[in-house]
């Protein structure tokens, strides 16, 4: 990210860019940034955005291949393509592009054996956004405080994070609500976070994790409930408690190898800043634990799809048999 934020404050940028990864509110953030260094916000004509899986690619190349209009530069910017995760004919024309044409990717995922991200690498520069670290998310937020003359002790900061998660856009959504509720006064407390903040899912699964570690199945059926009563779906509920036990699962045989955080976050797909909360967790849990959880999780959901299992059931099932193994 820094050499992506470097070519844009020296306007020295590479012919080919591909932005990927889960954090939507970076993707969206550089890509305009680099529309707007490459081409000016004005230069419409010579600008020309898609996005999807029915891309005409060789609509694409046709477009890539005309001189641009009174000027220098033309900018393709392809979002949500799937080109780098199935075979694409713009492979095969990367390499013989004018030099006037620049093009910007934007995809989820990608496949980093695919001939087209193996040519932008070669060619350009891939930039992988999946969040900020610790330091730079609360660099980050404090800025956003600051713009509106608000200020928020570090310990506050971290409680903030913990309940709302780490998705740029939602933290953005939670400012702005914490700013027009506090509009009055300059410091922003615990207690303002707790009467307007939303919790997120992912938070809840920490907590519900923690209380089935601690064996406090009361408190984890509780917590179970409050989300359905949030109108979360019994089988998303299944989905993420059973993605959160194999990141842990995942987190601890990584930290027996004494691999960094940053590592950590980069293999198992989550934000830097989530990695400790992860660690911890993963220290409540024997190896042993979290596989029977991970496998009975998994025939759980399959009786739930066949018709042999109610899912609200399931879930609980889930629950108390994870406490009880």
């Amino acid at each position: 990210m820094n050499t992506l934020k470097q070519h844009i404050k020296t306007k020295s940028y590479e012919h080919f860019y591909l932005l990927y990864g889960n954090e939507a509110y970076l993707k969206r953030f550089y890509k305009n940034k680099l529309k707007a260094g490459i081409l000016g916000d004005s230069d419409e004509m010579n600008f020309t955005y898609v996005e999807g899986k029915d891309i005409n690619c060789n609509e694409m190349i046709h477009i890539a291949q005309t001189m641009p209009f009174f000027s220098d530069r033309r900018l393709l910017l392809i979002e949500n393509s799937g080109w780098f995760k199935n075979q694409s004919e713009f492979a095969d024309y990367i390499r013989d592009m004018p030099e006037t044409t620049y093009v910007v990717f934007v995809e989820n995922e990608v496949d980093k054996r695919n001939r087209l991200y193996k040519a932008v690498k070669d060619l350009g520069y891939i930039s992988e956004l999946n969040g900020l670290d610790e330091k730079s998310l609360k660099m980050w937020v404090v800025s956003l405080l600051q713009r509106e003359n608000k200020k928020i002790t570090d310990a506050t900061l971290t409680y903030f994070l913990n309940k709302v998660g780490t998705n740029l856009d939602n933290i953005q959504s939670e400012i702005d609500k914490l700013v027009s509720y506090c509009y009055e006064r300059e410091v922003i407390t615990e207690e303002d976070i707790k009467a307007v903040c939303s919790e997120q899912i992912t938070g809840k699964m920490f907590q519900m994790l923690d209380a089935i570690a601690s064996k406090n199945q009361k408190l984890a059926l509780e917590m179970y409930y409050d989300l359905l009563t949030l109108r979360e779906k019994p089988m998303t509920i299944l989905y993420l408690l059973n993605r959160h036990i194999n990141l842990i699962m995942q987190c601890k045989a990584l930290l027996s190898k004494r691999t960094s955080n940053a590592e950590i976050a980069s293999k198992i797909g989550v934000p830097p800043f989530a990695v400790a909360k992860y660690a911890a967790q993963a220290r409540n849990f024997t190896e042993e634990n979290l596989k029977k959880s991970l496998i009975l999780g998994t025939e759980i959901e399959e009786q739930v799809k066949t018709g042999r299992l109610i899912d609200q059931i399931g879930v609980e099932l889930l629950i108390i048999k994870t406490i009880i193994s």
